[in-house]
């Protein structure tokens, strides 16, 4: 912990983190707000879905486009515009009485419109901290933002269920505007200028290093999504056990990252941080197979193992793509892997819906292992993909250019 305290003392370290926090808390209140307005707009979970995968749709489109223009017009200018663009969206989905077709076109504009706020956070860390403390500052990062994933669904649930679902989602765009300000108005946002990429929009995605961790990316977070999913079904709605599973699921990750976070990243780290996940979902498997084991402490307990691994990984996906992306590439390359990320957890949910259906709970944790043993085993056989990290800059590479001299 000593590291991390070291960290939180550099100048502007504690901020920014706070800041993007607060910026990217709506992140987990956004798409269960939207379910459960539309659901009671419209008496369907049908629609309700229907415009939540439009949303999606929209958030994975538009994340390695929104990114890249960072690099032309300036971090402020982007995320200013898509803030203001999102919020609106949401006031509109909340505000204004429309059908299926209408939430939709909302659901969309602020898919569209989601703020960039972890691209352009992953690209200013290492501007913020020295070469040996940047990896450190990832695994903070992908360790801390378990907070948004353990209390943002409670609160939002909260709001919408005691309160209405227009106050819930009224209560997300609060937030999204004044952490936007925030994040935007923190010096750090200002004094950090991406340089305009020369390569052509989605050439990046083409450097073995960033597809890497775009597929790990698709795959962990599609055992997670598919992980929720099983939750749920094992437990039921209105239960509380569900929401504490989950809980426990995300204080796992949360304590991994931290536990791990100084260890050195060689290549085959995310080989070993994804076989952690898979045995924690593969026992999860045999637990819920078996009657009467079912219970919250069984099942927590799988997860707590499975949720170690989690920001581990999701670390070493930032710092190899740091490590191995000019500077100007890094906001696009995190775009991409957001994307990858995004694809995942609809998939996954989408599976596990179906085979809950199918063949019950068991079926869905099933999934969820499957997806973290595919990235296990991905990792295995392309570990010589994987940069060495061991003592090595985690920065990206600098951006030159010709200097015109005068002879």
């Amino acid at each position: 912990m000593a590291g991390y305290r070291e960290l939180l003392r550099t100048q502007g370290v504690a901020r920014i983190i706070a800041a993007q926090l607060t910026a990217r808390f709506p992140n987990g209140m956004t798409s269960l707000a939207i379910l459960l307005h539309v659901e009671q707009m419209t008496g369907s979970y049908a629609s309700a879905g229907l415009v939540l995968a439009a949303a999606s749709v929209g958030q994975a489109t538009a994340g390695p486009v929104t990114s890249r223009w960072m690099g032309r017009w300036g971090m402020r200018r982007v995320l200013t515009l898509t803030t203001a663009v999102c919020a609106a969206a949401l006031l509109a989905l909340a505000l204004i009485p429309l059908g299926v077709a209408g939430y939709m076109v909302f659901g969309l504009i602020a898919g569209l419109s989601t703020p960039p706020v972890q691209s352009a956070v992953r690209t200013i860390y290492p501007k913020l901290v020295n070469a040996r403390q940047l990896t450190a500052l990832f695994s903070l990062d992908a360790s801390l933002q378990e907070i948004i994933w353990i209390l943002a669904p409670v609160v939002i649930t909260l709001v919408a269920t005691q309160i209405g679902t227009v106050p819930a989602l009224l209560l997300i765009v609060t937030i999204l505007v004044a952490g936007g300000a925030w994040f935007i108005l923190s010096p750090e946002v200002g004094r950090v200028r991406i340089p305009r990429s020369r390569r052509a929009f989605g050439k990046v995605l083409g450097k073995p290093v960033v597809l890497l961790a775009t597929v790990i990316g698709f795959l962990l977070i599609g055992a997670c999504a598919a992980v929720e999913a099983a939750v749920v079904a094992t437990f039921g709605h209105g239960g509380l056990e569900a929401g504490l599973v989950l809980a426990v699921f995300s204080v796992g990750s949360l304590a991994g990252g931290l536990a791990f976070g100084h260890i050195p990243m060689g290549p085959w780290a995310m080989a070993r941080r994804m076989s952690v996940v898979a045995a924690g979902l593969v026992a999860s498997v045999f637990v819920v197979g078996d009657i009467g084991a079912s219970t919250p402490w069984w099942v927590g307990a799988c997860l707590v193992v499975a949720g170690v691994g989690i920001a581990p990984a999701l670390a070493v996906m930032f710092a190899m793509t740091s490590a191995s992306v000019k500077f100007s590439e890094t906001a696009e390359a995190y775009g991409w892997i957001g994307t990858g990320q995004l694809i995942g957890a609809a998939l996954g949910s989408a599976v596990a819906g179906f085979l809950i259906d199918s063949t019950g709970p068991a079926g869905a944790y099933a999934a969820a292992a499957g997806f973290a043993i595919v990235g296990a085993l991905f990792s295995t056989l392309f570990v010589r993909g994987f940069p060495d990290l061991r003592g090595r800059d985690a920065s990206p590479i600098p951006d030159t250019e010709p200097v015109p001299v005068i002879t």
